[in-house]
């Protein structure tokens, strides 16, 4: 199959926000994942200093916040946020409910031959 089709309200939430779907999308390469945050909502903050993952938050509908560090960086629709994998990340939204498409790209490790010893390593998002 050529394609696969998940719609992010069948996948259980995690964090009462998290839709993560890449893996029952069957993902290899990339992480995405809906967050549809309620009035108030928080989520842990977290870095991908580990794993390498670079992570794009595009805020879809509403107005947040997003702490990376120690700088708030206020969303509103449209805006979409590159954030490196050493910064520590945590989404504050506020008094009206958001909608972010949440993207991860992981840490490509290479030997520099390009062959099969090359591997992606998907993780995934922290809620």
């Amino acid at each position: 199959m050529t394609y696969r089709k998940v719609n992010y309200a069948d996948v259980e939430p995690v964090s009462d926000a998290m839709h993560f779907l890449s893996e029952p999308l069957g993902c290899q390469q990339v992480g995405v994942t809906i967050s549809r945050c309620r009035p108030g909502w928080r989520s842990k903050p977290h870095d991908h200093a580990d794993d390498g993952h670079e992570e794009i938050y595009v805020l879809m509908r509403g107005t947040a916040t997003v702490r990376i560090d120690d700088e708030y960086v206020s969303v509103e629709d449209g805006d979409a946020i590159w954030i490196a994998p050493e910064a520590t990340r945590q989404i504050q939204n506020g008094d009206t409910e958001s909608a972010f498409v949440l993207v991860s790209a992981p840490e490509f490790h290479s030997n520099g031959n390009g062959d099969a010893d090359d591997a992606w390593s998907l993780t995934g998002f922290h809620g």
